[in-house]
């Protein structure tokens, strides 16, 4: 199924039913007077967060959706059915937007599995003919009719959940890194933009504790433009606790190593302040294809900053355990400062 993170659809809450008009004929009871019963109520419209959607890809196919009307009232007193409720099951980490004049306002933030949010009320049923009956209208002929619902155009935008993020240059290595580390198999190869969705993997520990990491596709100078594939998932960047810098080897001067670094951060503060503030794990990828006497010599000069940075081969696994050990280190301590 293709990644799809931006929709816009259209909904509605159901139209409450009619009143009814109606009169009590019985044999031997002249003058019976209004009977007709009221309309039921429209389905009112809710979102839920469905932690087994990754995608809003089923939006692309169907934009439509209506809760159920009510049913009319009917005579003898008797009440139209209400209308079922639509709730409308979107992956967690759904933004819903209403759209309005050109101007988007937010329902909805799903950041939480099961968090459920009503968007719109179904339309009221109309009274029949037997609330308006009086002194002086012993025969009302008329009943009120049941309220239009609210139709919404909503604008989806997904952005992804995780507690790190992989980010990096493209051909980085972050979808090696992931499938190593984790049961997630995403598409791995040796050029540019391999990765054009973002990738989730679930890390545990010995307690079974759960960490998700997203692999976020590969971004270049001028993201924040729109430039690559652009601005279009630094937004999933934003909801990550944490990050993991990846860069690689043949992407960096061994003398100079911080330097390769700042053209994301650049992206990063360009984009948010915020994020350019968020912690970083620094992490050099592919030594494996370094010279011992290249590896000694950015081992000394990592060894001669103040820098958080780890020397690995995703390919071939060395450097990787004390890696992941370090994310699950800031993992708990972002989860302790959180309670």
């Amino acid at each position: 199924m293709r990644f799809v993170d931006e929709a816009e659809i259209t909904a509605s809450s159901g139209k409450g039913g009619d009143g009814c008009v109606s009169f009590r004929r019985e044999r031997f009871i002249p003058r019976g007077g209004p009977d007709g019963g009221d309309g039921g109520a429209g389905g009112s419209l809710y979102v839920e967060a469905d932690p087994g959607l990754l995608t809003l890809y089923d939006f692309k196919r169907k934009r439509m959706f209506a809760a159920q009307n009510g049913r009319p009232g009917m005579g003898r007193q008797r009440f139209g059915r209400s209308g079922e409720d639509l709730v409308i099951y979107l992956p967690v980490g759904t933004q819903v937007y209403s759209i309005q004049d050109g101007e988007e306002s937010l329902l909805a933030d799903l950041v939480s599995p099961g968090q459920k949010v009503l968007l719109a009320h179904g339309g009221r049923g109309g009274k029949g003919n037997m609330h308006f009956k009086s002194s002086t209208m012993r025969a009302p002929r008329f009943a009120q009719p049941g309220e239009e619902g609210v139709e919404l155009r909503l604008r989806l935008r997904l952005k992804v959940l995780a507690d790190a993020g992989l980010l990096g240059l493209p051909n980085a290595g972050k979808s090696t890194l992931l499938s190593r580390i984790s049961a997630a198999r995403p598409r791995i190869g040796s050029y540019p933009f391999t990765t054009v969705n973002p990738n989730l993997g679930v890390l545990r520990d010995e307690r079974d504790t759960q960490m998700v990491v997203a692999d976020i596709p590969g971004l270049i100078s001028g993201a924040h433009q729109g430039r690559g594939l652009g601005d279009r998932f630094l937004k999933h960047v934003e909801r990550t606790r944490f990050l993991v810098h990846i860069l690689s080897v043949e992407d960096v001067d061994p003398g100079n190593f911080q330097q390769g670094f700042q053209v994301l951060n650049q992206e990063l503060e360009k984009y948010s302040p915020e994020l350019a503030l968020r912690e970083q794990i620094l992490v050099l990828n592919k030594i494996d294809l370094l010279s011992a006497a290249q590896l000694e010599k950015l081992g000394q000069a990592v060894a001669a900053s103040s820098l958080r940075v780890h020397l690995i081969s995703a390919l071939e696994g060395s450097g990787v355990d004390a890696l992941v050990q370090d994310i699950w280190a800031s993992f708990y301590r972002l989860s302790l400062a959180a309670k």
